[in-house]
This record gives structure tokens, C-alpha cells and sequence, in this order.
């Protein structure tokens, strides 16, 4: 796994000991360090309430930083925010499109805000509403669109001025799974096409997994480890394969010949192994030798939930009812309650 402190030299963004602290001391953001290459989908992965938005605010020109610098395509983010703007389109997680306008109004409206030019704005528009499946309700109002739609929909007034760099915060969010999936198909296809960086923040373990080529899990502010979902996966200590046995076995063989013995009891047996796909037919020869009956046998990969709880010591449902929590807190003493 790669150290979540590397910046990468000629990237899309880089990013250097960026912190935000709300009064009276609140770190949002904690010295955080991180570089996104060009082309690349990169996550933030996250409970709510864990710096993502935060991040992608600042960034963006729309949060003050505390401290830390930031590099988007060259251009100094702090130094010069309007040129450094004109490289980025940005999704935020509310909806933003206007209901009473139809989807082609809304689209003209974003691209004549991002000076798309007269003779490109229609065919900028056109290409927009092809790629995400909106051609043919283009002339409605948007407040008769699905949410997935709307959702869609932001993402092309996003891209109508072919931004470099890409920010969507939760692009699925509320979304039922058919819309989710539709979504993800067009971030894919608008990184392949215009090989645009996208930055993508989730509280999604699936979303991650599926659309990011790098991930930066975080927590409380912090980067508390990043890298491939391969890597963050195979970092938590391998694959487990559970074993329902009739007999006894010698398990210091066991751990010296295939993996290791987790747990023992009730007729279960979990094994802990680097490779579960090859460590089976092992297994269960190796019962068979022993004299055991295997009786049934199933075979569990880590997943991004697994990464998240090894490195944050708590599960990612449990962060967000702590992060809910403080935020109630401090609304609480802000008011004077």
C-alpha cells in the first residue's frame, strides 16, 4: 500500500498539508497530503461528517483554507482562483438544477455561465445530453425528472464546458440501485472520453469500489490509509474461508501447510489465507486426510467495509453516528443551548 503523505510530481491536482479548523478548534481537515494524476478516478471515502466535502470545497475555491497549498493542472488554487476555476466543473451532493426550466434551458444556462462559445454551445449541449441518456426528454421540466435523472442531468451541465477535472460529491446518492448503476456507467464513459480526472467523494463502499482506480479512506479529518481497492483489500490479511466440519483436526498442520486457524468451534472453522480460490481444494483434501467430513464450504473476500474498520477502529455506519453526534454538539453550543 502507498503512503497516503506522497505527492506525485506533474499531476492533475496535488494537494499539500491541507487543514481547515473551525472555532473554537475544530480540525475538519488535518494535514492532509495527496496528488490525483491525470485521467484518473480518485475517491474520498468516507463517513459523512469525515472532511470529504470539505476538501472538494476548498479545492474549489469555496471554503477558506486554514493552511496548506493547492496545484490544480499547474495553477496555484490559492493564488488564482478564477484561472484555476476555468479547469474545474463540480457536482455538489444537493440538487442544483432548476425544476421549472426543461433539461436543454438548464444545459444553456451552464454553458453560456462557463463561456462555452456561440458557434460550440449547441453542440457542446447535444453531445451532453447524449452521453447521458437525456436526449429524449430534453424538452421537459426537469421537475418531471426522475432523481436519477436530475442526478444526470448535473453532471452534464458539469461537463458542457469539458472541464479537466471533475469534483462529484456522493454522485449516487439516494439513488435506487438501477439509476446508481446508470450513473457510474456515465462517469466511466466521460473519463474514457475526454480521459477527464474525476475526484468522487463516498460514504458508498461499492461506488469506490467500482469507479475509483485509487482511494484515500478518511475519518475525523484525517487520511488514515490509501491505495487500490486490490491493495486496501489484501492489506486487511487475506481471504477467509469458513469451513462447516464433521470431526477433528490437527490445526499446527493446518497452519503449516494453508492458513491460519481463526476460529474453532461449534463444527465451524475459519481460515485465514492469501489466496481463498487456491487455498480450497487444499482445505478440503486436507480434511479428507485427517479424516474430517466437510461439510459445506464458503469462501469470504475483504471488502472496502473491512479496510475501513481495520483502519479507523470503527465501522464506517458507526463513524457517521459519531460524526452526526459532534455536529449536533457543536450546533448545540454555537446556539447557546
Amino acid at each position: 500500500m502507498e503512503p497516503i503523505t506522497q505527492v506525485e510530481q506533474n499531476a492533475a491536482i496535488q494537494v499539500v498539508d491541507l487543514t481547515k479548523i473551525y472555532p473554537p478548534n475544530f480540525r475538519a481537515v488535518d494535514d492532509v497530503n495527496f496528488s490525483v494524476q491525470e485521467g484518473e478516478i480518485f475517491g474520498l471515502l468516507g463517513p459523512n461528517g469525515a472532511g470529504k466535502t470539505t476538501i472538494i470545497k476548498m479545492i474549489m475555491g469555496l471554503t477558506r483554507t486554514t493552511s496548506g497549498s493547492i496545484k490544480i493542472c499547474g495553477i496555484d488554487a490559492l493564488g488564482s482562483p478564477t484561472k484555476a476555476r476555468q479547469m474545474m466543473g463540480y457536482v455538489p451532493q444537493a440538487i442544483s438544477a432548476d425544476g421549472d426550466l426543461t433539461g436543454y434551458e438548464n444545459l444553456l444556462i451552464f454553458s453560456k455561465l462557463f463561456h462555452v462559445s456561440k458557434k460550440d454551445r449547441d453542440e457542446r449541449i447535444a453531445r451532453a445530453l447524449q452521453q447521458m441518456g437525456l436526449v429524449d426528454r430534453a424538452n421537459d421540466l426537469v421537475k418531471h425528472y426522475s432523481g436519477g435523472m436530475m442526478r444526470r442531468l448535473e453532471i452534464a451541465e458539469a461537463v458542457v464546458s469539458r472541464p479537466r477535472v471533475l469534483f462529484l460529491d456522493e454522485p449516487s446518492i439516494g439513488l435506487d440501485p438501477s439509476s446508481k448503476r446508470q450513473v457510474w456507467e456515465n462517469i466511466k464513459n466521460l473519463n474514457k472520453e475526454f480521459n477527464m480526472t474525476v475526484i468522487i467523494t463516498t460514504h458508498d463502499m461499492s461506488e469506490a469500489d467500482e469507479l475509483c482506480s485509487r482511494i484515500v479512506i478518511m475519518n475525523e479529518g484525517k487520511f488514515v490509509a490509501s491505495g487500490t481497492s486490490r491493495e486496501l483489500k489484501k492489506s486487511v490479511g487475506g481471504d477467509m474461508v469458513t469451513v462447516k466440519l464433521g470431526g477433528s483436526f490437527d490445526s499446527a498442520l493446518l497452519l503449516a501447510e494453508i492458513g491460519k486457524v481463526v476460529r474453532n468451534a461449534g463444527g465451524i472453522v475459519d481460515i485465514l489465507t492469501n489466496s481463498g480460490e487456491e487455498a480450497i481444494p487444499r482445505i478440503v483434501e486436507f480434511f479428507e486426510s485427517q479424516g474430517s467430513n466437510v461439510e459445506a464450504i464458503s469462501l469470504n473476500k475483504p471488502s472496502l467495509d473491512d479496510v475501513f474498520l481495520k483502519y479507523a477502529k470503527v465501522r464506517i455506519e458507526e463513524a457517521e453516528s459519531l460524526s452526526q453526534t459532534r455536529q449536533t454538539r457543536r450546533s448545540f453550543m454555537r446556539h447557546g443551548g
